[in-house]
């Protein structure tokens, strides 16, 4: 599903954030990535979504090298990519269900197709009752969940979660863990960057950890 080979990057001509970087998630699994601030958390999550190229070495996904794909190959590869942002993105002058149909709506889909996914996915995460509410109404635990819809909408092979749970209390975080270890289940590979040790302590799931820029694996469980 996706694979690193050495990877480096920099920005313009600072130093590389991201030094000799490799690793292989296979299709399927479900991976925390950990660190400390600065350690170049977000700079990997930017490759996966493919906001950045790298400066050196091989990004693979979905067997593709990402460094040979033209522009005009990358929205038919976002589009299998799906993204929950720490701060939500969400718009706020739009209703909870069409923050969550945007991603489809935009791709020309049929509307009433559209709404009634929208607001199946709504009553997945808990969040039925709240189809007409606006995103400011919302507390952080139920705008996280409009994001994982949002993100999940498009049924993408490949899930990326920056701290989900950085602005949730624990009883939600554990809430949003079994939301997406569900999706996990059906078949969705997913990575969550994540300050949360304890979530992290609890799980099954492997730990990949930057240190610095550098990858050191800390395998837990099966993959």
């Amino acid at each position: 599903m996706v694979i690193f080979e050495r990877v480096g990057l920099r920005y313009g001509l600072g130093p590389e954030v991201l030094r000799d970087v490799s690793f292989a998630l296979p299709p399927g699994s479900l991976h925390f990535l950990t660190g400390a601030s600065g350690a170049g958390k977000s700079s990997l999550l930017s490759l996966l979504y493919l906001a950045r190229r790298p400066s050196r070495g091989t990004v693979q996904l979905f067997g593709r090298d990402v460094a040979g794909l033209a522009r005009a190959d990358f929205p038919a590869l976002r589009r299998q990519i799906g993204v929950v942002f720490q701060d939500f993105r969400l718009l706020d002058h739009l209703s909870v269900l069409d923050n969550v149909a945007l991603p489809l709506r935009v791709q020309g889909i049929d509307d009433a197709q559209v709404r009634e996914h929208a607001a199946e996915l709504l009553v997945w995460v808990g969040l039925g009752d709240h189809l007409d509410a606006f995103p400011p109404t919302l507390s952080g635990g139920q705008k996280q969940r409009v994001a994982i819809a949002r993100a999940v909408i498009g049924r993408p092979r490949l899930l990326i979660a920056d701290e989900p749970t950085g602005n949730v209390d624990d009883r939600i975080a554990v809430r949003l863990m079994r939301l997406f270890e569900e999706l996990n289940r059906l078949g969705t590979t997913i990575v969550i960057a994540t300050h949360n040790l304890q979530l992290v302590r609890e799980s099954r799931h492997p730990e990949l950890r930057l240190e610095a820029g550098t990858l050191a694996r800390a395998v837990k469980g099966a993959a």
